[in-house]
């Protein structure tokens, strides 16, 4: 067993179950919905389908990072207990976790010197970043240091593609990622924008796809032309969706035929409450090992 921690945020939206199974700890983000403050807890306070509805029924939603405070709890007793903490944070381009996470571990390596704590920008979010984690596990189970491992994090986290689009572009307009003319125009047209997440970790519109059938090959072709090996691509797939599971299978189904090397079936995981408070329902993510992202 390793003589250290694999750490990350709940914002990597993996399942409870699939993180205990390989040994990632996470710290939880926060969300208010209609004023009450929940954890992001991978559904396990509120289920995802009971979070959307709220949010299709007109709640407000708001979240919330993981403050120095609260991630300093979270460390210490790894620290107190002897071992050393490798954290992988939520894309700095989307949230300012990393630069708490950052503080935390400053302040606690005065109290504990002789331990390590290294905290490392994913660049990714949702359950790109838990693929990301899951590639982590299994090297650290193949016997990867912990230097070893922090190194290969940060040389390879650009290689892990993350590709969205949206059928409802409300909660996209909300956040004031789409603008009101835009949105409103869209929605007439049945535009289905197609998005990725760059070199920096930004969330970014690259396409503006219709209808939402093209877009749902589109996202395939995007793997097609950027995954490792192209068709031969051996990897594994997650996908993470927003209460539109029916589009996320369409989906799963053309890659798991296009791709016949996978590393098992797609995995569908859904979106978090963090992430699915700015992308409401309808949002399918693809998430897969390539080509470096470079814009």
């Amino acid at each position: 067993m390793a003589n250290y921690v694999l750490s990350c945020c709940s914002t990597a939206d993996l399942s409870h179950a699939h993180f205990v199974s390989r040994d990632i700890h996470y710290v939880c983000f926060h969300y208010l919905l209609d004023g009450k403050d929940y954890p992001d807890d991978l559904g396990q306070t509120m289920p995802f389908d009971q979070f959307y509805a709220a949010m299709v029924a007109g709640a407000d939603t708001k979240t919330s990072q993981v403050s120095a405070g609260e991630y300093m709890e979270y460390f210490e007793p790894f620290l107190a207990d002897g071992k050393d903490i490798l954290h992988l944070s939520l894309s700095s381009g989307i949230s300012g976790s990393y630069m708490s996470a950052c503080g935390a571990a400053q302040m606690l390596a005065e109290k504990y010197p002789d331990r390590k704590i290294r905290i490392i920008d994913s660049l990714a979010a949702s359950s790109g970043y838990g693929l990301l984690m899951d590639k982590l596990a299994d090297l650290r189970d193949e016997g990867m240091s912990f230097e070893e491992l922090g190194d290969w994090a940060e040389a390879n986290r650009l290689r892990l593609h993350h590709w969205f689009f949206s059928s409802d572009l409300t909660f996209f307009v909300k956040g004031g990622r789409v603008s009101k003319t835009a949105g409103a125009i869209g929605g007439l047209l049945g535009i289905c924008p197609l998005l990725n997440v760059d070199f920096e970790g930004h969330l970014i519109p690259r396409e503006k796809v219709r209808p939402k059938k093209r877009v749902i090959s589109r996202i395939v072709e995007m793997m097609k032309e950027h995954a490792e090996d192209l068709l031969n691509y051996s990897g594994k797939c997650y996908i993470s969706q927003s209460a539109c599971m029916e589009d996320a299978r369409a989906v799963a189904d053309l890659i798991e035929a296009a791709f016949p090397n996978l590393d098992g079936k797609v995995v569908i995981n859904s979106i978090g409450t963090t992430i699915g408070s700015h992308t409401g329902p309808g949002t399918v993510a693809l998430f897969f090992w390539g080509d470096e992202r470079k814009d």
